[in-house]
């Protein structure tokens, strides 16, 4: 009897797939939004400081090596089209394919870092530092405030990607997979703002 009772009140306990998905996204989008507020205000404080001197932010931004923020606007911009590929291959129970398509956006967010620890090492051999001035201060603190929304996304996505391997996601379950996939799609929407604001407009 006692059993009986034990299971009834487990299963009216379960949450329902459908609640849970559309929790989950709900979560993360009002987690996504809060990023976003973050975000637009160190863009906000761009916009009024480049007001203010027009002329020290032109010249500054020709400092940076153009070349580093091209190279890693490509590897993100790549990783998301394999974290695209990912989702939807889990959605069709494709696991195997899953697991292939997020580890290369696992190894791209890898690149993409030490392609940055790469373009810091030279930043500082010209001696920009942050203290230099205004522009390099918000540079310095915009792409270190975004590398560090990588190296989190990449800690995500190595969890979900492990999991993945030992079969706990497939075409009926798959709500985490997606929910990191909406994480890892900020961090290079945010990075597609980044790299025309500091590398290329004059």
């Amino acid at each position: 009897m006692d059993s009986t009772v034990a299971s009834h009140a487990e299963e009216h306990h379960e949450l329902d797939p459908v609640v849970e998905y559309e929790s989950s996204k709900l979560g993360m989008w009002l987690f996504l939004g809060t990023e976003i507020l973050l975000f637009g205000g160190l863009f906000a404080a761009y916009a009024i400081y480049r007001a203010r001197y027009p002329e020290m932010f032109a010249e500054q931004h020709r400092e940076l090596d153009v070349w580093f923020g091209t190279i890693n606007t490509f590897i993100l911009l790549f990783s998301s089209f394999t974290m695209a590929m990912a989702v939807w291959s889990i959605q069709k129970g494709k696991q195997t394919r899953t697991v292939i398509f997020m580890l290369i956006t696992i190894i791209c967010g890898l690149a993409f870092g030490i392609n940055k620890y790469f373009e810091y090492a030279e930043d500082f051999h010209k001696h920009l530092y942050p203290q230099t001035s205004i522009f390099y201060a918000l540079y310095y603190l915009m792409t270190g405030l975004h590398m560090i929304h990588v190296f989190v996304g990449l800690t995500i996505l190595s969890v979900i990607t492990y999991l993945t391997h030992k079969g706990k996601f497939n075409e009926n379950y798959n709500t985490p997979i997606e929910v990191g996939g909406l994480y890892w799609h900020l961090v290079d929407v945010i990075w597609i703002y980044l790299f025309p604001l500091l590398y290329l407009i004059a």
